[in-house]
């Protein structure tokens, strides 16, 4: 579904999307000088990142994303979703409005983005086509479909401008972090937002999506726990994305659903994640909880997107499986080297940093491996997590950014964890863990 979207025309030249981002930052920059005179008015002395991140500079700054669309947008979602520690928690409810919901495009622009993609006779090709979109997101809209032939598809159609605008939206975002004082000073984020850049622009590529979505098909294609959408070439182009349709149920919506089912889902999708990191040595590293169905007739979990798909390098799959040996026989010196090897810790960091990131690992890991089954819904043990977590990004010295192909995996980890969560489920996590450690070929031996 839309959520509370609206149809807005996306900004679509590159004048018109730097207009938006522009506005948007004098409408903070005003806001924030407002705030400041009130503040001092009453004899108090804020700081300019408390004056910056107010919520109705929040709400300001989603509603012009979610106007935008594209990369801006993108990059306000993975605000929302993955640096919620940093931010204010009353702002989190009013960013978490980029991972629910985008405008969508008014039929006559939509029109016109399909009458490029197809040509004008295109809705000739269909029985039906429902112009208002059954979901909207950053970089398109998803549409139900039927052919002549008499195939139900999803139509992702993207959005005008997305893909030219991708490395000025993520400049002038980051721009816009950096003034809320998000980044300490002095932390190199170039080689990330190169890493974005390069993940976007492969995000807007459709044929590329298609490709991905075939390869899952491929390798889900004997596993009954997972539907994988099939890509339909005679329809596909750079802009548009044609799949079988599937219903089902949105994921999170089965937090209402009996325990079991909750379970089972949760488990399906950790061991999905594993077998990524493990054996296809390819992920999906979008964790966004819309790309996911249950379907409650065949009790399938249905994946929907592949636009994050990216390979899993050889050396980052071995750093990880040390590590969890290292974690599972308790041996910290491993768990260090391993840590290091994939570029969570380097030797360059200061000795309490490192303590402090091997601290988290070893907390998360503990818990994981226990030999029990592991309440996902008990929020003490996130909250430690995140307070850890807190507690170092609040130590402004603390400058280290991890390569970004592990930063891709753990937004793929943490997602799966929230939903997991969201969901209250209950798994036998150190059991999955242990397939791909060798405990249990170990203790057979």
């Amino acid at each position: 579904m839309t959520g509370r979207g609206r149809p807005r025309a996306v900004p679509s030249s590159r004048i018109s999307r730097l207009t938006g981002l522009g506005g948007l930052a004098t409408g903070i920059a005003g806001a924030t000088l407002s705030e400041g005179a009130r503040r001092l008015a009453r004899g108090e002395r804020p700081s300019l990142r408390d004056l910056v991140l107010t919520p109705s500079n929040a709400s300001r700054f989603a509603d012009r994303l979610a106007r935008m669309r594209g990369a801006a947008m993108k990059v306000g979602q993975l605000l929302s979703m993955e640096a919620g520690d940093m931010l204010p928690p009353e702002l989190a409810p009013i960013l978490a409005r980029l991972r629910a919901e985008a405008d969508y495009m008014p039929p006559r622009q939509l029109k016109g983005v399909l009458t490029q993609a197809w040509g004008k006779d295109w809705l000739r090709q269909f029985r039906s086509f429902d112009p208002r979109p059954v979901a909207a997101a950053s970089i398109g809209q998803v549409h139900r479909a039927q052919t002549r032939d008499g195939r139900t598809l999803a139509i992702k159609v993207q959005y005008p401008g997305v893909r030219r605008s991708i490395d000025s939206d993520v400049d002038n975002v980051a721009t816009l972090i950096r003034a809320a004082g998000l980044i300490p000073p002095g932390m190199e984020i170039a080689p990330l937002l190169t890493a974005a850049k390069d993940q976007l622009h492969d995000e807007a590529d459709y044929r590329r999506e298609a490709a991905q979505m075939a390869r899952f098909g491929a390798l889900l294609r004997d596993d009954p726990g997972f539907l994988v959408l099939a890509p339909q070439d005679d329809l596909t182009t750079d802009t548009v994305l044609a799949m079988t349709w599937a219903d089902g149920t949105p994921i999170e919506d089965t937090e209402t659903a009996d325990q079991d089912v909750r379970n089972l889902i949760a488990s399906r999708l950790i061991e999905l994640t594993l077998r990524e990191l493990f054996q296809f040595n390819l992920a999906q590293t979008d964790p966004n909880f819309a790309n996911y169905l249950f379907d409650d007739a065949t009790g399938k979990v249905v994946l929907l997107d592949f636009g994050a798909a990216r390979e899993v390098p050889a050396h980052i799959t071995a750093g990880y499986r040390a590590m969890l040996i290292g974690a599972e026989t308790k041996d910290r010196a491993a768990v260090a080297s391993a840590a290091e090897g994939i570029g969570l810790i380097s030797s360059e960091m200061a000795a309490h940093h490192i303590d402090a990131i091997l601290e988290i690992i070893d907390t998360a890991l503990t818990a994981l491996f226990r030999n029990e089954v592991f309440d996902f819904g008990d929020g003490a043990f996130l909250t430690q997590l995140r307070e850890m977590g807190t507690d170092l990004g609040a130590d402004r010295t603390f400058q280290h950014v991890p390569p970004a192909d592990v930063l891709f995996l753990h937004r793929k980890i943490g997602g799966t964890y929230l939903l997991a969560h969201r969901l209250g489920a209950r798994v036998h996590v150190g059991a999955l863990l242990k397939r791909w450690t060798g405990a249990e070929r170990r203790t057979e031996v």
